[in-house]
């Protein structure tokens, strides 16, 4: 019983990796256009103290563009949205296939050869450069400096 279970349970995972439910009410769950595309009437239209125009006017400017803005977004990703999601799947499928099968296999590689120089370039170092910097430490060791005030 428990092993059908965690079966069905694994079943089911496999499958939300690809048809998981999405938020038809919070479609912006990580807040990523959160300061990008609030744009609301009083944000792009202002009349200041003094210069009103008529009552109706503003009431019929405020409702006609946002309705305009409502209707011309939903027709816009009706016509434009599937299309652009392909596009967009491509290129980050682009984009990850690129970093998966070229970018990392080519830094892993770089730094396996370089770790081969690095050795080499170490050995060389510590062979020439120590035993020189070592005898320079040792004629600057008997070095003293005294400052008198004359």
């Amino acid at each position: 019983m428990a092993e059908e279970r965690a079966e069905l349970e694994e079943r089911i995972i496999l499958k939300d990796l690809h048809t998981k439910e999405i938020d038809l009410v919070n479609r912006d769950p990580k807040h990523i256009n959160e300061d990008v595309v609030k744009v609301d009437f009083e944000d792009v239209i202002a009349e200041p103290v003094g210069t009103y125009s008529f009552d109706g006017v503003w009431k019929t400017s405020y409702t006609t563009f946002t309705v305009s803005k409502y209707w011309c977004y939903r027709l816009l990703s009706a016509l434009l949205g599937i299309p652009l999601a392909v596009i967009w799947g491509f290129l980050f499928a682009l984009i990850s296939f690129c970093h998966i099968w070229a970018v990392v296999p080519c830094i892993k590689s770089y730094l396996i050869e370089i770790q081969c120089v690095s050795r080499i370039y170490s050995l060389c170092i510590h062979t020439f450069c120590d035993p020189f910097f070592e005898a320079l430490a040792k004629i600057c060791s008997n070095v003293r400096v005294a400052l008198r005030k004359e």
